[in-house]
């Protein structure tokens, strides 16, 4: 009866430690972005949350917050280092110089192979995001870039004549003021009621974005620019990444990667038909700029923002993002 007694209470031991390890193994990724539950692009949150689930055996779970529910547009380094998410989109952050300066470049591109572009341009700016506790993980390409809206037909973007033209980071900024423009940082959530109010002329947007908050029933008129590369890179706490064991992070990543080839064609076609209901029966309309236009637009403001690319990254990183993009032009 003793040694019978010893045996099951060992067993039973080792049964609340397995469960008690268990219990601690389980981590939770609190994954914040600004887009909303009618957007396709949160489909792909959560298959990549299925994604990390399945490829962990559920020892990491992702919980999705949409639509700017934990943090504002601005503060996405804020939020990752101080908690309040885990991953977050990260914008134009003044302790990411370089990735302020290049995560939109006015540069012509194809996306024939976005996904190699968007890893390779990852890893350049990789080193950077760790000295702020941060890993780059999923990369948000625009696809379509962004892009630049009107109540009305506009002559010529590169003629703006003062329009209020929202903005949502310095290269579009440059943009608007070297056109002629007044640039107007205006918040994703707040642009329906700015153009609305007439806070803004014209919105410079992702069209995705833009469709899925409903903007073309305020402004209407789309200009098809393709301008620059544009990646919103969402990253992960580095802490909270090192404490994964070695098979959870390669699991994260290997996630991220599957989301972003699975979400693109689906992506891809939703903007295809949004912007097509918007022309056929919301009395939108979609115009595309000549390659002459917008090689002019480019030149207009390429030289300036080489500089700056080269001041906050250094001439050699600058040079290899540079190159990069150039190897995936047209």
């Amino acid at each position: 009866m003793k040694k019978s007694w010893k045996c099951t209470t060992a067993a039973a031991a080792l049964t609340v430690a397995a469960t008690i390890t268990g219990a601690q193994a389980e981590t939770t990724l609190r994954l914040s972005t600004y887009v909303n539950e009618a957007d396709i692009r949160y489909q792909g949150f959560q298959h990549f949350a299925d994604q990390v689930a399945e490829k962990t055996n559920g020892s990491v779970k992702v919980e999705i917050f949409p639509s700017a529910t934990l943090h504002g547009w601005s503060e996405g380094v804020d939020s990752v280092q101080g908690g309040v998410s885990d991953i977050s989109w990260i914008n134009a952050d003044n302790r990411l110089p370089c990735y302020a300066m290049t995560s939109l470049y006015p540069a012509e591109i194809s996306l024939e192979n976005q996904i190699e572009l968007d890893s390779a341009y990852a890893n350049l700016v990789r080193d950077e995001a760790a000295k702020v506790n941060l890993v780059p993980l999923l990369n948000s390409n625009y696809t379509y870039d962004q892009e630049w809206w009107f109540e009305e037909p506009i002559a010529d973007l590169g003629k703006l004549d003062g329009k209020l033209v929202r903005s949502i980071g310095p290269l579009v900024s440059l943009m608007i003021e070297t056109w002629g423009g007044e640039p107007v940082f205006v918040a994703p959530k707040e642009v329906f009621q700015s153009a609305e109010r007439g806070v803004v002329d014209g919105i410079n947007m992702g069209v995705a974005t833009y469709s899925s908050w409903k903007l073309w029933t305020v402004m209407p008129y789309m200009v098809n620019a393709n301008l620059f590369y544009g990646n919103v890179n969402y990253m992960i706490n580095k802490d909270k990444f090192d404490a994964l064991t070695a098979e959870e992070q390669a699991a994260l990543n290997a996630a991220a990667t599957e989301t972003e080839t699975w979400l693109q064609p689906l992506y891809e076609d939703w903007v295809d038909q949004q912007v097509g209901n918007a022309v056929m029966k919301g009395g939108g309309a979609a115009v595309s700029i000549t390659d002459e236009q917008r090689a002019s637009l480019i030149a207009s403001v390429r030289d300036q923002w080489d500089a700056k690319a080269d001041e906050a990254c250094g001439a050699e990183l600058a040079g290899e993002i540079r190159d990069l993009l150039a190897k995936h032009a047209p």
